[in-house]
């Protein structure tokens, strides 16, 4: 079996995170990677994670200052299939831009991949986790002990614009083997975090009210993190009425549920003192026990629960080691490293076994490797408003979050994506609409033989199938890929699963928070304070984000060679990709940072500061004490201990105004960022004018805004404004493309095989997390 992106040349020009976890997709499935490196190499090889992000990739160090090297880089580019750049294409005299233009490849694809859409809102214009946190609102929505943002441990923004990154880019490749031409594709850190954060960056202007501090463990009882008798934390994983019943049997607390203040059940939306009273019962349930009983009993419940670990110990756990996420090359700088492996199986064009990261410079006189054929010619540069992957039929059977997500990433590539839900419904398409926008929907009983036929129907006409089932449902409905091939031989179909194929908890249900909680996300923001639940649905969000890149590296290897696959990812798999930098180990590695309490940052050049109005995320360098005494903040430039330093800059920030403290630092240079409210981002010019926030309509004609455009195409640029569905809009539209007449159609509803319904109502946006 060969890699799906064998035959494909990529050059690698950025510095920093996001753009080397961008590129590892294409040299772990098979492309040939150089990595350009500027004189004294990238500053990110100082990093841990440097050794994983970086493997199976070759290094040449240019100085692009240099006319020479300028020259040397167009030659590497001329043949190049893509370019991936830290630089945003704004500037025509800029050494990239100039070697780009001298290449002259039309069929190049230039991904771009800058700090922020449009110039950042920060000094420097570097790529910044922590800065990105505080600009795009993410620090400030984190749920906390105090009414104060928290800043984060991981660099999840940056590990999630890369992985999203890498899919758009290989979406544009699967244009090109239409079109035969090359295009710009953006996607900025704004662009990263908003796929990270798609539902907490719903703002309803009319309501930017917040709420009171919730604790760290989240508002919502049923779905929090609770501490048992012997001092150890589960996290429950009931998110749907479904599942919270099944806690309440679980926990044996049914009783309740006949009080009056549950009169009509736990579907009904809860007022805040019922929730305090559910809330306090239920820690004193778990608190009255051990968490191995409390499991348990979870567990014959069959309700989603699980164990808060240690991050330390993740990639040592069987299930990680059972999916293949646990790896161990020989480096030769650093030794025996031991790394996460790749989250995304392709079962017919596999990743390929990892290979050390380069040491700096080892590919001078780099050349490409032959081709073992020769590439198309340039095609029509005429494109379309539709997206990359316009033609491309996608059936989503997802439900709750990262199956439905992905198909509404897809949709905004431009594919055609049903929805294909229970007669019922998705259990949380009001709640989670937000990650259903740009689908058709179609509501089947998959159990009854007339809406089984007609699924099978729509699969005949599909490129692939996506489902976030888990293990045995789809043997059970018949709809597993065995079946599906038998109908369409080129299908692909994609699983997300919370454990992955093989090891023990493979059969397990998984919930994006009972992974932060086994991962040790939860416990290493906590620090030595309580673990922090997550708001952002980073599990998730992110394997939505890595089956788009699944899709579309299948897709890829179809055109090329005709054939379909199944793929599989997995919210454990991703578990431990998100915290690479923090996983991967070594002999003499530093250790990774852990937070604390409402966690502020890690030193006083390097935290979060309470301004007069707001928050300052300050990000100096220990050079920059000179530039902190001329914004005023601190009186001279001698030498101080840190406690000092805290003392004397929290007092300043303190009695400065957020946006004034802000514009000062940049004048001179200082990294530093506006703590925003989510509110405050559609006030954000750079923001609306790329669409990355548009205006949506509540169904009484309110506005509301929500994430919209989360990339960009020069050629392919999608221009529809997605919405949600209503259950089974689109039923009839659906099966009558399908060859399907009214008659027809109406036998699937009287049999109950099918539904029809009207378009999805939203009055008010509702929080779970």
């Amino acid at each position: 079996m060969t890699a799906p992106l064998h035959d494909l040349r990529i050059v690698d020009l950025t510095t920093g995170i996001s753009g080397a976890v961008a590129t590892l997709f294409f040299a772990d499935f098979g492309g040939s990677v150089v990595k350009v490196e500027p004189p004294g190499g990238d500053p990110t090889r100082a990093e841990p994670g440097f050794a994983m992000w970086a493997r199976g990739k070759r290094s040449l160090q240019l100085d692009l200052s240099a006319t020479g090297d300028r020259d040397a880089l167009a030659e590497l580019l001329r043949d190049a299939d893509v370019c991936v750049t830290n630089d945003d294409g704004s500037d025509p005299q800029s050494p990239i831009a100039l070697s780009l233009s001298a290449a002259a490849n039309t069929r190049l694809i230039v991904l771009e991949m800058p700090a922020y859409v449009g110039p950042a809102p920060w000094a420097g214009n570097v790529e910044s986790n922590e800065l990105l946190s505080a600009s795009m609102g993410v620090s400030l929505r984190q749920s906390s002990f105090e009414d104060a943002p928290v800043d984060p441990v991981s660099k999840h923004l940056l590990y999630e614009q890369g992985i999203w990154a890498g899919a758009c880019a290989i979406a544009a490749l699967v244009e090109r083997e239409s079109s035969g031409a090359g295009q710009r594709v953006l996607v900025s850190g704004a662009h990263g975090s908003a796929v990270a954060g798609s539902a907490t960056l719903v703002v309803d202007p009319a309501n930017t009210a917040t709420a009171p501090p919730p604790g760290p463990g989240g508002p919502n009882q049923f779905y929090t993190r609770y501490q048992c008798s012997d001092g150890l934390w589960l996290f429950l994983g009931s998110l749907t009425p479904k599942f919270q019943y099944r806690a309440m049997a679980g926990l044996g607390l049914k009783a309740m549920l006949d009080d009056p203040r549950l009169a009509g059940g736990l579907e009904k939306p809860l007022d805040n003192d019922v929730k305090a009273w559910l809330r306090a019962e239920m820690t004193a349930t778990f608190a009255s026990d051990t968490r191995e009983h409390w499991l348990e009993q979870l567990r014959i419940a069959d309700c989603p629960a699980g164990p808060l670990l240690s991050r330390e110990d993740w990639l040592d756990h069987p299930q990680i080691r059972a999916i293949g996420m646990r790896q161990t090359v020989t480096d030769p700088e650093r030794g025996e490293v031991v790394m996460p492996g790749m989250p995304l199986v392709m079962t017919a064009s596999p990743a390929i076994p990892a290979v050390p990261a380069p040491t700096l410079g080892e590919a001078a006189g780099f050349a490409w490797p032959e081709r073992e054929d020769s590439p198309a010619p340039a095609g029509d540069p005429a494109g379309n408003t539709a997206g990359p992957l316009a033609g491309i039929r996608i059936i989503d059977l997802g439900t709750i979050l990262a199956g439905p997500f992905a198909g509404s990433l897809l949709a905004e590539l431009g594919a055609d994506v049903l929805k294909v839900e229970p007669l019922e419904g998705d259990s949380f398409r009001v709640t989670g609409f937000i990650y259903n926008r740009g689908m058709r929907s179609i509501a089947m009983d998959l159990r009854n033989p007339a809406g089984r036929e007609a699924f099978y129907d729509l699969v005949r006409g599909a490129d692939v199938v996506i489902d976030n089932y888990r293990g045995g449902v789809l043997e059970r409905l018949r709809i597993d890929y065995d079946s599906l091939v038998a109908i369409n031989p080129e299908v692909i179909s994609l699983s997300i699963t919370g454990y992955g194929e093989g090891g023990p908890l493979s059969a397990e249900p998984g919930f994006d928070p009972i992974l932060q909680g086994m991962s040790g996300m939860m416990s290493a923001q906590g620090g030595d304070s309580e673990p922090y639940f997550l708001t952002l649905a980073i599990n998730d969000a992110t394997a939505g984000a890595l089956s788009v890149l699944g899709t579309a590296l299948a897709l890829y290897h179809r055109l090329r060679t005709g054939d379909g696959q199944r793929v599989w990812t997995s919210l454990a798999g991703v578990s431990a990709f998100m915290q690479s930098g923090e996983l991967t180990r070594f002999a003499g590695r530093p250790a990774a940072k852990f937070g604390g309490r409402d966690y502020p940052g890690p030193s006083a050049l390097d935290r979060l500061y309470r301004a007069s109005d707001g928050w300052v995320r300050l990000q100096a360098g220990a050079d920059q004490i000179g530039a902190l005494a001329d914004a005023g903040l601190l009186a001279g430039d001698a030498a101080r201990s840190e406690d000092e330093l805290l003392t004397e800059l929290t007092a300043s920030f303190a009695a400065c105004e957020r946006d004034s403290a802000v514009g000062r630092l940049t004048a001179l240079g200082v990294p530093a960022a506006s703590v925003r409210k989510i509110a405050e981002l559609p006030s954000d010019g750079a923001l609306m004018d790329r669409e990355l926030m548009q205006v949506q309509r509540f169904s009484g004609g309110a506005p509301y805004y929500a994430p919209g455009r989360v990339a960009g195409f020069d050629r392919t640029q999608q221009t529809a404004t997605l919405i949600a569905p209503g259950l089974s809009e689109h039923a009839r539209e659906i099966l009558s493309e399908a060859g399907y007449d009214d008659a027809a159609i109406d036998r699937l509803v009287a049999e109950k095989a099918i539904i029809e319904g009207g378009p999805l109502e939203i009055a008010a946006l509702v929080s779970y997390r």
